[in-house]
């Protein structure tokens, strides 16, 4: 299934991280930090979670970039 930037949710970004190895280090309010090894290097990916609200496309950006993992797997697996 193809998604876009417009409908990921914090729940579905989550899942998506650990499918890829990524683990939950530690909660701060409502921002969940998950780290994990991804091609030999470590990240740490900083996901907001405020209920089932869509996480804005510039946000989501930024996840993908902390995370390392290239755009066409965010978006065509």
């Amino acid at each position: 299934m193809t998604r876009s930037l417009y409908n990921w949710t914090a729940k579905s970004v989550i899942k998506f991280l650990e499918r890829y190895g990524f683990h939950n280090t530690h909660t701060r309010g409502s921002h969940y930090y998950y780290s994990g090894k991804y091609e030999g290097r470590d990240h740490q990916v900083v996901v907001p979670v405020h209920g089932n609200k869509s996480i804005k496309p510039r946000t989501l950006k930024g996840i993908i970039a902390q995370s390392g993992i290239c755009k066409e797997k965010w978006f065509y697996e």
